[in-house]
């Protein structure tokens, strides 16, 4: 009997999992936003959803309808041998999809602008906070200009500015992913992107890398941490006095193949995620991006 009831445990969990889900995926997407953008887009998603019903209705609903009519609801279907064509039925079939098109198409092209990853945050005002981001295998580096300090594993921010970022890759391709505060954008070696988000209020938001980028892949998250003034101050002093120097060791340690728990290891660090660095190389971002290049 213990034995049947471990077996009937085991068969639920794929189940309850699969209820679960849903909610889930909510808690970690811009379905459940905390920031102007990925507001806006679940906005966007709410209006298309609602324009495309208007079609969509109408051929779940009209098909049973007719098919009970013409097949199943009588032996012998009417017939109409004078009937060739109705104006009525003509508009209809033509002018909706046209208008739901037409609408559809101005409305993509206001949200496209809106929501450029170039362009200040849509609706957010403040003088935003410029974090440089590197993408490396497997794990991303942050370094905050104005500050001095990087960290990896860890994106803090203050929350009652915007949030820009400075985007490149030491290796292959990636996309730079914090679903809920929406927006994506891809880092490529040699080249630098950009993308602006902003946070409603303090809080911590989970961040990835969604492009596969070798076995490494499914460990290159981080955590996007929106404080307050305060608290974040004291994260940058905490940074500073008790992060580890970013010398010739940790460069080559970045740059070697490895998560952020490897990348604790090489530094002869315990286990853990989140890496402080007390300083920052000034140039990195833009020798990687091969802005220096450019500039010379």
């Amino acid at each position: 009997m213990p034995a049947r009831r471990a077996r009937s445990a085991l068969c639920r969990v794929p189940f309850l999992a699969l209820l679960a889900w849903p909610g889930i995926a909510r808690a970690e997407s811009f379905l459940n936003p905390a920031g102007p953008v990925a507001a806006l887009q679940y906005q966007h998603l709410l209006v298309v959803t609602a324009i495309t019903l208007v079609v969509v209705i109408p051929v779940f609903v009209l098909t049973p309808w007719l098919v009970h009519r013409y097949r199943y609801g009588r032996r012998m279907p009417s017939y109409r041998p004078g009937w060739d064509m109705s104006k009525l039925f003509e508009w209809l079939s033509w002018s909706v999809p046209v208008v739901v098109v037409v609408v559809l198409g101005v409305l993509l092209w206001i949200r496209t602008h809106q929501l450029d990853p170039y362009a200040p945050v849509h609706g957010a005002s403040g003088t935003p906070y410029e974090v440089e981001v590197i993408g490396y295998d497997w794990k991303w580096l942050f370094i905050y200009p104005e500050e001095g300090v990087a960290s990896v594993g860890e994106l803090a921010f203050p929350a009652d500015r915007p949030l820009k970022l400075s985007l490149t890759s030491q290796t292959v391709m990636q996309s730079f992913f914090i679903p809920r505060l929406g927006g994506q954008i891809y880092a490529m070696n040699r080249m630098r992107t950009e993308l602006n988000l902003a946070a409603d209020k303090p809080g911590a938001f989970g961040g990835r890398n969604t492009q596969y980028n070798g076995r490494g892949f499914a460990m290159q998250s981080f955590t996007a941490r929106a404080m307050s003034d305060t608290d974040f101050v004291a994260w940058v002093e905490a940074a500073r006095s008790e992060g580890v120097p970013f010398d010739d060791a940790a460069r080559e340690a970045l740059e070697s193949e490895g998560t952020k728990l490897d990348l604790r290891h090489a530094l002869g660090m315990e286990d853990g995620t989140v890496v402080h660095f007390a300083s920052a190389p000034e140039t990195l971002f833009r020798e990687t991006a091969g802005l220096e290049e450019h500039h010379q």
